[in-house]
């Protein structure tokens, strides 16, 4: 690949060879980068997208770390009723699922900005040590939008070493 006097500088068809692979652009293509590209046009009301949303519902975010004698996890639950909420644990995986809803408004004729995620969410953890799952060393609270678990961690004794004879 040919540099300028610039060695510092890629050359366009250097450019164009680090986002494309090989077969898309060889050194006697000429590219102009300069050129502007046409905008994409505007989702359609038909375009399949709407029908697909039920499909895949939302991730929760969740921070989980561990004190000496804790687990915890932490998930940001804002605009969520506890109703709304449904905590399991089977076999050291956690499930945190539920219904965000507060977001549609019949009489909405145009979306301008939609960031937030409205409908069902859920978020499946495999738990990073042994805990306890009996309702008595299990914790769930929801305050100021944080829904936060802790658990208390199984006691793991300390492997034993054979010998070898």
């Amino acid at each position: 690949m040919a540099r300028n006097n610039n060695e510092d500088m890629l050359m366009e068809d250097e450019l164009a060879a680090a986002f494309l692979d090989d077969s898309a652009v060889s050194e006697s293509d000429d590219l102009d980068l300069a050129a502007p590209e046409e905008p994409a046009p505007a989702p359609s009301e038909d375009d399949g997208w709407e029908d697909n949303t039920d499909d895949f519902p939302g991730q929760l975010a969740v921070d989980v770390y561990e004190t000496a004698d804790k687990l915890v996890v932490k998930a940001r639950t804002a605009g969520i009723s506890k109703s709304d909420l449904d905590v399991s644990i089977s076999d050291n995986i956690l499930t945190i699922s539920g219904v965000l809803s507060g977001g549609e408004d019949e009489h909405t004729t145009r979306w301008h900005i939609q960031e937030c995620y409205w409908g069902e969410f859920s978020r499946t953890i495999a738990l990073p040590v042994q805990v306890k799952e009996d309702e008595n060393s299990v914790k769930a609270e929801l305050k100021d939008g944080v829904l936060t678990i802790s658990f208390e961690k199984e006691k793991v004794e300390a492997p034993k070493r054979i010998t070898i004879s």
